[in-house]
């Protein structure tokens, strides 16, 4: 989200849901559906396989 200048608030409205939904995911308190996780992606142009290959490569930060 960073990498795309993009604010909590912003993400959260084109992908329709709460800002408050964004910042769980962001502080890992919450996982994304698969459904959500392509429509997160689809905000940020983003390959899914990008976004998993570093969770696992930064754990649970």
């Amino acid at each position: 989200r960073l990498r795309a200048k993009m604010t909590q608030e912003t993400l959260a409205a084109r992908a329709g849901v709460s800002r408050n939904y964004v910042s769980l995911l962001e502080l890992n308190q919450k996982s994304p559906t698969v459904q959500m996780l392509f429509k997160l992606c689809k905000v940020l142009k983003a390959r899914p396989s990008v976004l998993i290959a570093r969770v696992e490569a930064h754990g649970d930060r």
